[in-house]
């Protein structure tokens, strides 16, 4: 059995092991060595499932109270600075610890649809980890053309910073526009009723309805949509101070 994680990390993997199945982690760092390895140390579960790469522990026997103090604190210390790596390892332990970890087997007919259906499966295991980080927003491009709302109050003097209002302003309009005309509608006339509705309400593209998306579980994660806007901002930024760019040339279609 190869014991989990590596290097510092290995050691801590093992502590979680131990507390989840009421054992002990005998190394030199406690003052221990195999030789002073006791029946009362070994820990306990319903099943263990070994393989050649994997082994899976089902029905730990560890007093719940000291799983609940180490989930306790890899909750805490998840809040921490940490890089996205040390805290996506964060969250497996805890997963771990808390019963919450599955594992999804995929099948499909060729490599190219199971690569399709591994990314889409990937795509929403991120998107509910980003929802459950900072809250849901409602889809369809309605919480961004909501937020367009923000920039009615900016007025200037200066054409030119007006006009980058009326940019930003598009901008956020633009996955609305284009959802609208994926589904057969005029992208332009679906924006200006969404604007005419209260605030989350919008276009359902797979019902053609319009309504509450939250209510019709039309949702994006807050985390997803704000980074795509600053992202959007920053390419748009540089494009700006770049003095040229290279583009597709579109062919004539004949």
């Amino acid at each position: 059995v190869v014991a989990p994680g590596l290097g510092e990390r290995r050691k801590t993997e093992l502590e979680d092991v131990a507390i989840m199945t009421g054992g002990e982690v005998i190394t030199k760092d406690c003052g221990l060595s195999l030789k002073d390895a006791r029946k009362s140390m070994l820990g306990r579960a319903e099943r263990v499932e070994i393989t050649k790469y994997r082994t899976t522990i089902i029905g730990g026997k560890g007093k719940q109270e000291d799983i609940d103090a180490r989930c306790a604190q890899l909750r805490a210390d998840s809040l921490l600075p940490h890089t996205d790596y040390d805290r996506d390892v964060l969250r497996e332990r805890l997963a771990k610890l808390s019963g919450g970890i599955a594992i999804m087997k995929v099948g499909a007919a060729t490599e190219v649809e199971l690569n399709e259906i591994r990314s889409r499966i990937q795509d929403a295991m991120r998107a509910t980890r980003a929802a459950a980080d900072q809250g849901l927003v409602p889809g369809g491009g309605v919480a961004l053309v909501n937020a367009a709302s923000a920039l009615d109050d900016l007025h200037f003097d200066n054409p030119d910073m007006q006009l980058g209002v009326e940019v930003v302003r598009r901008a956020l309009e633009a996955p609305m526009r284009c959802l609208a005309e994926n589904v057969g509608e005029v992208g332009t006339i679906v924006v200006e009723k969404v604007k005419s509705l209260p605030k989350g309400h919008g276009l359902n593209t797979a019902t053609g309805e319009y309504g509450d998306m939250i209510a019709m579980s039309v949702t994006d994660p807050a985390k997803v949509t704000a980074t795509a806007l600053r992202s959007a901002a920053s390419v748009a930024s540089l494009i700006l101070v770049t003095n040229c760019s290279v583009v597709r040339k579109e062919r004539d279609k004949k």
